[in-house]
């Protein structure tokens, strides 16, 4: 089954989902926190690895993704790519979140490639669980980009009765 936790901008879906498997070993994925400085970062969820995703102003040109005045280090979207499409391929979870889905990948950038080969291949899976974190306003843009027909809108609190 394919779970698009979604809500406004700034509402606490991550948070909720840091909660959610904090006390959980069959969740693994991405989540995208901000720190106490409130930089984002990338939060590899069984390995607990971290990588920040703002670039630097130090950072080169060729190295950032740019979305509106933010930019982004393409390496951070490179390693959770990789994260999630080794951790799909394991299989050693229940659920499997990414977040999020926005305008990066609108564009097919940022988490695009491994949401695309994912989304696909739980389509028709029933023994593991896909949980996609989209913002209210782009959720019928992402659910048409990536072809999802079988899904269920949740909310964060429905996180709970998952």
């Amino acid at each position: 089954m394919i779970y698009i936790l979604t809500g406004d901008i700034r509402t606490g879906k991550t948070t909720a989902l840091l909660d959610w498997c904090k006390n959980r070993n069959d969740v693994d994925g991405v989540l995208c926190p901000d720190d106490e400085k409130g930089k984002r970062y990338f939060l590899n969820i069984k390995s607990k690895d971290t990588y920040p995703l703002a670039a630097n102003s130090d950072t080169k040109d060729h190295n950032i993704i740019s979305i509106g005045p933010f930019q982004f280090l393409k390496s951070s979207f490179q390693n959770a790519n990789d994260y999630l499409l080794k951790s799909n391929d394991q299989r050693d979870y229940l659920y499997l979140v990414v977040d999020e889905l926005g305008k990066l990948e609108l564009k097919n950038i940022g988490l695009h490639d491994s949401a695309k080969s994912i989304i696909a291949q739980h389509k028709n899976r029933k023994s593991h669980h896909l949980i996609l974190v989209v913002r209210e306003s782009l959720l019928n843009d992402i659910i048409e980009h990536y072809q999802i027909y079988i899904y269920e809108v949740i909310n964060k609190e429905d996180l709970e009765s998952l």
